[in-house]
Formats: C-alpha cells, structure tokens, sequence
C-alpha cells in the first residue's frame, strides 16, 4: 500500500501538523492549488501506470491533483472541534489509501472514489478523538453519531429545543437505533449531564434517568447473530468461486454491487447482448441460491435457511 511519503515523493507538499497557525493553513492552501486538475483519460494512464509498474510519479500525480478536494471535505468537518490540520492530514491519508486501491477501466472518476476513502478517514479520526464510551461500535451508532443534530433541526423544525422523548422516538426509528441511544447520544454531545435533569419542558418532561432503560440485545443473542452472519458470508463465497469468471462478474455488479450495473452496460463491456446478461445474471442467481441453501443445510443440519 502507498503510503503518504511515499506518494508526495516527486513534489513534495506538506501536510500541516496540529498546531500549526491560520497563516500557514493560508499557505498550505495556496500551495496545493498549484497542483493542476486531471482530464479523466489522464487519471486512467496514471493509475494503470501505478497499478502495472509502481511508477511513484504516476501515484503522485493522481494524489496531488486532487488535494483540494481533501482540504474542501476536511472544511465540512470543522464543527467538531478537532484541529483543521488534523482533519486535512486524515483527509489526505483516505487520499492516499484511494489511490492504493483505485481501479481503472470501471468508468468511475478518481474523485468519485477517492471522496468515499476520504470521509471514511475523517471519520473514523473524529470517533477515535471524541473517545466517548459506545460510540462508533456499529454503522447505526457512527451514522447516530455524524447525523443527530441535523435530524433534531429536521424534527424541530430547524430550532435546536431540548430533546424530546418523542423526537427520540422518532430519531431512533429513523436511524435504526434505540431511543436510549438517541438521548445518551445527545447528552454525550451536550456534555455531562445529571440523571435528573428534564428531557422536554421544565414543568411537563421527564427525568433522563426514567428513559433509560436497557433495551439492547444481550450477548447471546448477539454472538448468534454474528454467527449466523459469518456462515452466510462463507456460503456466499463459496458459492461464488463455483461461477464460471462471466457470470460471477455479472452476479457482483448486478446483486452485489453498492449501485448495481445496468444491462446495457454489461452488455457492452463483455460484447453481448442485454437479453443475454438477463438470462446469465438468473441462471447465476440460481446457481448461488442452490450453494447458500446446501450450505445453510449442512450447517444446521439438515435444515435449510434462506438467506
């Protein structure tokens, strides 16, 4: 994998510390807007270049070119707190794992890709900085986390009251939480807060302390569901290593993919037609369904479960 010197190699641009000044962050900014943008038949020459000879000039250019995107997605994050220049260098790390990991020949443009490795870097620094206690342990809670206030302007119409318990409640099935995560979310941002203090008006709300009442699933139902999870994973895997390279690509893009490919598309990059992608997609989908089923019966038994 890149790695951030190893990237910034040819020019070399410096990634601001922590307690740097607004003066140099001024300076860092004019100095990555030098850095030219990329047509995207460049962007597609420079990572094959990358990919086929680790040409680090080629992996240079593809990073550098697009800084200023890091440094704008960084800007969106300064809400939190944390120190700009912190953001910027974890901005500029999920940069240089993109790059890493960037596949030509799929249509995409680096930018859109490189946007999804960036934000995930913010990220994942703001959970670990803010060291609250159950923050960030599913997807549920960090979209909790980066998404509350703006659903509490949402349900209060844009004027940030206490937090209700029906806005709680409203919140949690919205975001596929529970509403004690909702509150002690919301008073982990607020800062300490007593037991006894009100959720609602000061005369007609309710005490936290009477909201709080555990409704998580408990361990072993926990540890069965995780592995329930691992088996259909493996089946899944299974099931795919027994497709034939066509139809296992066509199977990933249709059914697996986060913004499945169309048949059109399909049916240009493999030369045929989209009557024929259909037919092999189903016969595919048929193929998998029978090796998850199978493995699903030996696993319990005999028993088939549907996944």
């Amino acid at each position: 994998m890149l790695t951030s010197h190893e990237v910034v190699k040819r020019e070399p641009v410096a990634v601001p510390a922590a307690s740097v000044s607004a003066p140099f962050l001024s300076a860092y900014s004019a100095n990555i807007r030098r850095f030219d943008l990329l047509e995207p038949d460049q962007e597609q020459q420079l990572a094959r270049r990358w990919q086929q000879t680790r040409d680090r000039s080629a992996a240079d250019a593809l990073v550098t070119s697009h800084l200023r995107l890091a440094a704008k997605l960084a800007r969106g994050y300064k809400g939190y707190g944390l120190p700009m220049a912190d953001l910027i260098a974890e901005a500029n790390l999920g940069l240089v794992i993109a790059a890493s990991r960037f596949e030509p020949g799929r249509g995409a443009r680096f930018s859109s890709y490189a946007i999804w490795w960036i934000k995930a870097s913010i990220n994942e620094y703001i959970l670990r900085s803010w060291s609250l206690v159950k923050i960030g342990t599913t997807a549920a809670q960090k979209k909790l986390f980066f998404k509350l206030r703006s659903e509490i302007r949402k349900a209060t119409g844009s004027v940030m009251t206490g937090l209700t318990p029906d806005v709680a409640e409203a919140i949690a099935g919205k975001l596929e939480v529970t509403a004690r995560e909702v509150i002690e979310m919301d008073a982990r941002l607020n800062g300490d807060m007593s037991l006894n203090a009100r959720v609602g008006n000061e005369d007609g709300g309710t005490e936290l302390e009477a909201l709080l009442v555990d409704g998580a699933t408990d361990a072993e139902t926990m540890l069965a569901d995780h592995d329930q999870a691992e088996r259909r994973a493996k089946a899944l895997r299974v099931a795919l290593n027994g497709l034939a390279a066509r139809e296992r690509r066509i199977f990933e893009a249709r059914r697996l993919a986060e913004c499945p490919v169309t048949l059109d598309q399909l049916a240009r990059e493999l030369s045929i037609s989209s009557e024929r992608v259909r037919q092999i997609e189903i016969r595919a989908f048929a193929k998998v369904k029978r090796a998850v089923m199978s493995a699903a019966q030996d696993a319990s038994g005999g028993t088939a479960c549907l996944v």
